[in-house]
This record gives C-alpha cells, sequence and structure tokens, in this order.
C-alpha cells in the first residue's frame, strides 16, 4: 500500500525536519490557531443546533458568521447585504413503513430505515410507487464519450430503474474504462436520480455497498431521513428516489428473472441492455411542505487597482440539525464538517485584514445546504454575485482534519487545473509535497462546493493534509481517517472537545490556502484548466 503512494508523490520533501512558519514574503501573515479553535468550538456548540437550514440553527449560524465578518472590518459582499437569499423549498416526508416488492404469486416489505430510504424532490402532499415495474439498469448511466447506455431500448415510463451505485470502472482493473478507479460523476447518486428522471422512471433504487459508495449504511441513515432542502426547477423529477441495503438487493434479485446470476458482472459490460425483473415495488411518501429562504454569508475584503477581479474562499456552514437520538445525544454538531472549514473562512479573512491590500478583491463565502446536496453553491453558479469571467479561482474547504501538520497536501482533483502549481510551490514553502487523491473511487471531487464552481468555468483547489504526518505515520494517518469515516461522518459523535481536538494540522492547511491566495490576489494571471479537464470549455 505505502509503495503504491509512494509512486504517485509529485513533489518530495526538499528539505529535511518541519520549519512551518516561515516567511518567504514579508506580506505573509500567520494565520492564527486559536481563532481557529475558538469559531470550531463556538459553531460545532449545541447552541446552533446542528447548523441545519430553515431552523434556528441557520438563524443563528448566519448571524455569528455576519457578526464575526464585520468585527474584522469586512464589507457586505452582496451589494449593501451580507446575504444571498437561496429560496428553498423543505419537504418533510414520512415514507411508508415498508417497501413492498412483489411478482404475481408472492410478496416481501423492506423495513424503512433498516433495509431502504425513501425521499423526493417532487413538492407535492404525496408520491408513491404503485406496482411499478422493477428494472435493473446496470450503473445507471448515459454517457456517450465511453460509448455507454444503460438505458437504451426500454420506454422508463412508470417503471423503476434498480442501478448500483459508482462507475463501472470501480476495482476493474482497467484504467480506459471510464476513469478507471477514479469516480466520474456518473458515479454520484446525484447523477443517478438526474439520469432517471431524464429518461422518465418514476423511481430509481440505488443499491449500497460500502466501499463504492464510500460510507456505511448508518450514512444513509442519517443523511436521507427527516427533512430535506431542495431548490425548485424546471427539471425532471422522479417520484421516488430510493436507496436498499445490498443485503436487501441480493434478495430482491434471488426471487427476480435474474435469479442465479451475477448483476455487478453483466452490469460491467459495454454491451449491458436493461433488464426487466419480473418484479413490482409499492412505496409511498407522505410530505409536509415548506418555503423559505436560506442563506449565503458574503463578505469581501476589496482590491485596489483590480478589485473587478475575484478570488473566492468558500466553505459550507449547515450540517444535519438535530435527528434520530444516538445513546441520548440528537444534535449533529458536524465539528470537523463543516465547523472546520467554516472556521478558516474566518481566520484567514483575519489574516488578509492583517495584510498589505492586494489588488485584487478577496471574497468569503459561507454557503448553505451542501448537506442537502451542494445547494447553495448551485444557487451560486446559477445566479453569481460576481463575474465568472472575472473570477481568478475558487479555494474550498471541507472537513479538515488531522493529527497534526502533514507532510503531504493532498489534492482532489489533481490535474485539473494549474491551480495544482499554487498548491505546489505553497506545500514547497512549507517542506510539504503533493500527492493526488489516494482514493478517487470516492468520488470527493464532485462532493464539495468547489465541484459547482468548477461547473462555470472557475478553476478550483481543494485539498488537505490527509496521508502523512510530520510527526505521525501513513498507518496512524490512515487509522485516524477511517475511524472518522466509520464512526463519526454524518454521526452525533462529530463533536469538538478542546482537550483531544489537534488545530495545528488545520492551522498550516490553512495557511497555505491563505499563502495561494495572496499570491493570487497580487499578480496578474489567470489559472487556466488543463487540456482534457471536462470544465475548459466552461472557461472559454
Amino acid at each position: 500500500m505505502m509503495k503504491k503512494y509512494l509512486k504517485i508523490l509529485i513533489v518530495t520533501v526538499l528539505f529535511s525536519g518541519c520549519n512551518n512558519n516561515k516567511k518567504l514574503d514579508t506580506n505573509i501573515v500567520a494565520v492564527n490557531q486559536t481563532t481557529i479553535g475558538n469559531h470550531i468550538e463556538r459553531l460545532s456548540s449545541d447552541e446552533f443546533l446542528g447548523r441545519k437550514p430553515f431552523t434556528e440553527g441557520e438563524v443563528k449560524t448566519v448571524s455569528y458568521l455576519k457578526d464575526e465578518f464585520e468585527k474584522l472590518g469586512l464589507l457586505p459582499g452582496n451589494g449593501e447585504s451580507f446575504f444571498q437569499v437561496v429560496p428553498m423549498v423543505e419537504i418533510d416526508g414520512t415514507p411508508s413503513k415498508h417497501m413492498t416488492i412483489s411478482d404475481k404469486n408472492k410478496s416481501f416489505d423492506l423495513a424503512y430505515l433498516k433495509d431502504f430510504v425513501a425521499t423526493t424532490n417532487k413538492t407535492v402532499t404525496e408520491v408513491s410507487l404503485e406496482n411499478s415495474e422493477l428494472v435493473f439498469a446496470g450503473y445507471g448511466i448515459v454517457a456517450p464519450e465511453y460509448g455507454w447506455n444503460d438505458y437504451e431500448g426500454i420506454d422508463w415510463k412508470g417503471k423503476t430503474a434498480v442501478v448500483l451505485i459508482n462507475d463501472p470502472g470501480f476495482k476493474s482493473a482497467d484504467s480506459t474504462l471510464f476513469k478507471g478507479n477514479e469516480m466520474t460523476y456518473y458515479g454520484r447518486w446525484t447523477y443517478k436520480y438526474e439520469e432517471a428522471a431524464r429518461q422518465g422512471a418514476a423511481g430509481v433504487i440505488i443499491i449500497h455497498e460500502t466501499e463504492p459508495a464510500s460510507y456505511g449504511w448508518n450514512v444513509i441513515e442519517s443523511s436521507w431521513s427527516g427533512a430535506k432542502l431542495v431548490i425548485e426547477s424546471d427539471s425532471p423529477l422522479l417520484a421516488v428516489e430510493s436507496w436498499i441495503t445490498n443485503e436487501s438487493a441480493q434478495k430482491m434479485f434471488d426471487v427476480s428473472a435474474m435469479k442465479g446470476q451475477d448483476y455487478k458482472t453483466i452490469a460491467h459490460d459495454k454491451n449491458f441492455q436493461p433488464i426487466p425483473l419480473d418484479l413490482n415495488v409499492s412505496v409511498s411518501i407522505e410530505n409536509k411542505i415548506k418555503k423559505d429562504v436560506s442563506k449565503n454569508v458574503v463578505a469581501m475584503i476589496p482590491g485596489t487597482d483590480q478589485k473587478d477581479e475575484i478570488i473566492i474562499y468558500s466553505a459550507h456552514w449547515d450540517h444535519l440539525g438535530v435527528g434520530k437520538p444516538i445513546k441520548g445525544d440528537s444534535i449533529y454538531n458536524g465539528a470537523v464538517d463543516n465547523a472546520t472549514g467554516t472556521a478558516g473562512l474566518l481566520a484567514i479573512a483575519e489574516a488578509f485584514k492583517k495584510s498589505k491590500p492586494t489588488k485584487r478583491s478577496i471574497v468569503f463565502i459561507a454557503l448553505t445546504g451542501e448537506e442537502q446536496g451542494l445547494l447553495g453553491s448551485a444557487y451560486y453558479a446559477a445566479n453569481p454575485i460576481f463575474d465568472p469571467e472575472k473570477t481568478v479561482a475558487n479555494i474550498n474547504m471541507d472537513a479538515i482534519a488531522s493529527l497534526g501538520e502533514m507532510k503531504d497536501l493532498t489534492i482532489t482533483g489533481f490535474g485539473q487545473s494549474e491551480m495544482d502549481e499554487y498548491a505546489k510551490t505553497a506545500a514547497k514553502e512549507q517542506n510539504r509535497y503533493i500527492i493526488p487523491d489516494p482514493t478517487p473511487e470516492m468520488g470527493g471531487f464532485f462532493r464539495s462546493d468547489h465541484f459547482n464552481f468548477a461547473k462555470i468555468g472557475i478553476p478550483a483547489l481543494y485539498a488537505a493534509g490527509t496521508y502523512e504526518g510530520f510527526n505521525n505515520s501513513i498507518e496512524e494517518v490512515k487509522a485516524f481517517n477511517d475511524n472518522y469515516g466509520a464512526f463519526k461522518y454524518h454521526q452525533v459523535s462529530d463533536n469538538y472537545d478542546a482537550k483531544t481536538f489537534e488545530l495545528s494540522g488545520i492551522r498550516l492547511d490553512l495557511q497555505l490556502f491563505y499563502n495561494v491566495g495572496l499570491k493570487l490576489s497580487n499578480e496578474d494571471y489567470f489559472p487556466k484548466w488543463y487540456d482534457g479537464s471536462e470544465f475548459k470549455v466552461a472557461r472559454k
């Protein structure tokens, strides 16, 4: 494992030891570690009720952020306002207790949360699948550039597609199949639902597996239950969007027309065609609908002679709010995800206010609704406050945590743009090296807000030290990350403890992000997308 990762190192450590506070530029200001800790502790306290949009927790969170930006002397980023209003609809859905799978002679039930979850983006009081025909649609992908179409040859009206998570390249040992083990957007659950709706299907059932999904069923339970938020659009929508456990899927296939066949192997065939399962599905959802607005918090430091050119720092302020109690705790505080990134906005803003004035303007956006599907950044991308053509770059911060100062800077989406070079320079100044994301199969590039900035052509940097520490081995760091993913990610246990929460690695990463932004803010150059990046066309 270690040899595999060492082969992909882009930069080696050039100096022994760690002198991570050295200043190569007299204008560089140190990002304050105490500031970081104070904001993480406050934002992840029970006072903020898990920071869910449309709740008292949102009111307290956005007010806190506005006040803190004002205290630092930043200006409103949206005209005279610190807020960008984001219209949303809250759908508080109550699924039926069972999802029924049936054929002509018999049926069996799957239990809500234990075996399945079900949601909808339709803003109506009730949706249902009533004996909807089940059809296995492989990975649920239509990708002409790969010569792939899992929906071809069937009229999907009224039918429900059963699909696998991730894409055909996952664990295929074939680097020419999609992007090999690196997940494409076709592998994300959001794409699965979008494509099925475009095909005219009534519903989708995604089969959950921990490894290709990159999270366990416990994350599905916490993230796909309770009230959810959507942004109304004219795009086609499914009646029901659902997941089932792998065990439930196997039970379904065992009584289907595909009994005895290896459905995963079949789905890997480029010539795959949809397979009717000779089964039907029934499930319903009763909804309470509430239309309201959430808020992106936007603050800025105007530049001098190039003030219309913008560098955007982003982080999402929201988490999951108050949910299912676990051992008496029902508040999903989200200390790592994403009080760390939100605190980073404030700490970097503080550093810039102590710096000499920059040529370009620096904008800080605390985004809403990331946990609901990148909603705040999607709304900004559709309604940008600042001209995307004059937005130099986006630096996004999400769930920054480590055992301590890290030797590496892992770039998610490495190879997309020249932001890699800026990060490489800044990492070298900290005696660190760069590696691409060693787990590209997790689809990290599509799982945070930088993705929506990239979609409108803005080069984005999304990175953190996640692989090897100056004082912690690769194995220790991996164990730390695995423990977070298994026991804290999207769980009530993602809390802050000042005695045990290590801040030094967070500070080092934030210092690097500040240094990158400082360099960008004082030059004339616009970083470019590399040839082969799917986002290059949007920039043009």
